[in-house]
């Protein structure tokens, strides 16, 4: 088992999402919670002929895996997966041609990739709420005798993803850490209120906006301190035909921008499937569905050069629980590609990360327009 991962893993590559020399594609959760799932499976514990879905497979080291390696779930109609993120789709199919294992697997929304499930791997996610939107689903899809194999890095684990995990698991077991990773293994799942807890709704009095949320979202249903800061300047922004809000997470930025331009087409895309469910359940919620569109998408890819009059960006700074520029850079590239010459890219950013010069190079002049103890708010120009 450990040639065949040892020979696989170093094969991965984390393309299309940002690569660099100290980002990788899989690691040692991946490789605990493969170890774990075969020593079940061995153990009697798995059901013989269960079914096995992945959620949160990142860049299909756990999918591929299980493949490469016969594991559970492999024999009964092949392994269900579920991405949040575009990108980590793409990424999967991408190693699946790279290392030649092209069959075998089905990429699949949550509840689908759930149903009836008797075995579930699970990278733990950051967000408490993201993980009770998967426990809850878990609880509420999977075999009644499935076993949930939750795993991630020690360091970013806490006491509170035990107690959602209780919420809706008779039995929550954390396992013996490993190479700084550990595995709680979840079973006897509960009944579950007949309602799922995700979306939630709520009403922002600041806004006079209603916002929709899945758990996956950044933020949930509140208004983060840069998206606010940057709303501050909606009135000093252009008028255009076509603007675009990346990385739109719940869409509130689209919406506000919607609501303040009637004339505007508005896209709201980002790479998580959350997100885009989030914001179009925003713009329904708002009645500004019938001129805002949601779009699921790694930056933009899809559409097209030279089209848009206005790009609004509040970017990650992390890649994962990496602090890492690169992503930030990927989607100012992409909206450079995406303006038309003389459109505006409005954006926010933390001041110590120093976007500006990056702005100028890649999109064109750039002018700061507001800075406060953390953020700065900068708009530039698409040069021709």
């Amino acid at each position: 088992m450990q040639n065949t991962l040892e020979q696989l893993f170093p094969r991965l590559r984390r393309f299309p999402d940002v690569e660099a020399a100290n980002l990788q594609a899989w690691d040692a959760t991946d490789r605990l919670l493969l170890d774990t799932a075969a020593e079940l499976q061995a153990a009697g514990v798995i059901a013989p002929g269960a079914t096995t879905a992945v959620v949160g497979d990142r860049y299909g080291a756990l999918t591929l895996g299980l493949l490469a390696l016969g594991g559970p779930g492999t024999q009964a109609g092949g392994v269900r997966v579920h991405e949040d993120l575009v990108t980590g789709e793409r990424a999967l199919r991408h190693n699946a041609e790279l290392v030649g294992i092209t069959e075998g697997f089905d990429q699949l929304p949550l509840d689908a990739a759930l149903d009836g499930a008797g075995l579930v791997l699970l990278q733990l996610p950051k967000s408490l709420a993201e993980l009770e939107e998967i426990a809850d689903a878990v609880a509420r899809h999977a075999a009644p005798g499935v076993v949930l194999l939750a795993g991630g890095r020690v360091k970013h684990m806490s006491l509170g993803m035990n107690a959602v995990l209780e919420r809706y698991f008779g039995e929550v077991q954390p396992q013996l850490a490993r190479q700084k990773s550990r595995i709680l293994l979840a079973r006897a799942p509960k009944t579950v209120a007949a309602v799922p807890p995700f979306p939630v709704t709520e009403r922002n009095a600041e806004l006079d906006l209603t916002v929709c949320a899945r758990g996956a979202v950044f933020a949930g249903t509140g208004l983060d301190i840069g998206t606010r800061f940057l709303l501050g300047f909606l009135p000093e922004m252009p008028a255009v035909r076509h603007a675009v809000d990346l990385g739109c997470g719940t869409g509130i930025l689209a919406a506000m921008y919607a609501r303040s331009h009637p004339d505007a087409r508005v896209t709201a895309t980002d790479r998580s499937a959350a997100a885009v469910e989030s914001a179009r359940e925003t713009a329904r919620a708002n009645g500004l569905d019938a001129r805002l569109d949601v779009l699921q998408d790694d930056a933009m890819s899809t559409l097209p050069d030279a089209g848009a009059g206005l790009v609004l960006l509040n970017p990650p700074f992390h890649l994962g629980a990496t602090v890492h520029a690169g992503a930030g850079l990927k989607l100012i590239e992409a909206a450079a590609r995406v303006l038309a010459p003389g459109g505006e890219l409005w954006t926010v950013f933390n001041s110590h990360l120093h976007y500006q010069p990056a702005l100028e190079r890649l999109v064109g002049p750039t002018r700061q327009v507001g800075r406060n103890a953390k953020f700065t708010v900068t708009a530039s120009v698409r040069r021709p």
